[in-house]
């Protein structure tokens, strides 16, 4: 996609070297989300090339994101852009399609082949929470406030988030945070196993940048063979992840086997 039509949808994108970096772009509505943004993420999550190691999520602004655009639940707003409230004119079958074209913007940032880092400053409601935690790992700003907030607008979360939050802090904690569409602090999300960590905001991209080298130093394989072992892991019998460990690893000897062979010659 290109820079003007990411930019009509909220977003801009940027890759240097092996780091891609998304950011939501509108700070004047604390990058709340709409469909056309959702459906340009799922657009630019398929072009994000193989030599990406790393995708960097974040926000303009003093905010992640604040979730959905309200005016996207409006059924009189005549802005002519897609809006959620758009689905009850749809059939059932119609409304599940086409909120699943909408998970496809936060799926990709499950891809082996590199890390997505999430970082939060500010409000991470609704669909920016699950934005967040649609990435492998979230680093805080210590002001970050994280909210699941669907259930006070008698919704569900739907676009992807119910998954990880589970696998983050179990079913029970999900379900009071999910449930009760409470606030979660910086410190509480860290204690809870929702974020690596918080600093103050103006260290979080001193923070994110220290990670993004971490974790772009291994080896390429190395990363991406371990992000597809442990992602299933927990659905997996102990024999099938030892069988994957060792068809992992088979290909790690023979990648390294071939480098050292190629650095010989």
């Amino acid at each position: 996609m290109d820079a003007d039509t990411l930019l009509a949808a909220g977003l801009t994108y940027d890759v240097e070297g092996a780091v891609a970096t998304i950011t939501l772009h509108r700070p004047e509505v604390r990058n709340a989300q709409t469909p056309t943004m959702w459906r340009a993420l799922a657009d630019l999550g398929a072009q994000i090339p193989d030599d990406v190691r790393v995708v960097v999520v974040r926000g303009s602004g003093q905010s992640f994101s604040a979730g959905l655009d309200r005016s996207m639940l409006d059924p009189t707003n005549a802005s002519g852009e897609e809006s959620v409230a758009g689905l009850l004119a749809l059939s059932d079958a119609e409304v599940s399609a086409t909120i699943d074209a909408y998970q496809q913007g936060f799926t990709f940032l499950r891809d082996p082949r590199f890390v997505s880092v999430a970082a939060v400053q500010g409000y991470a409601i609704g669909a920016g929470f699950q934005l967040a935690l649609s990435c492998d790992l979230r680093v805080l700003a210590d002001d970050a406030q994280l909210c699941m907030k669907e259930s006070a607008l008698g919704l569900v979360p739907d676009l992807t988030g119910t998954k990880p939050l589970v696998e983050c802090v179990g079913y029970a904690r999900a379900l009071e945070i999910c449930a009760t569409a409470r606030m979660v602090g910086a410190d509480e999300a860290v204690g809870i196993g929702l974020a690596l960590t918080a600093v103050p905001a103006d260290e979080l991209d001193a923070t994110v940048a220290d990670l993004v080298g971490a974790l772009t130093a291994p080896l390429a394989g190395a990363v991406t063979e371990t992000k597809a072992l442990l992602q299933g892991a927990a659905d997996r019998s102990l024999d099938e992840q030892r069988r994957l460990e060792r068809e992992a690893q088979t290909r790690r000897f023979r990648e390294l086997a071939a480098l050292m062979g190629a650095g010989q010659q």
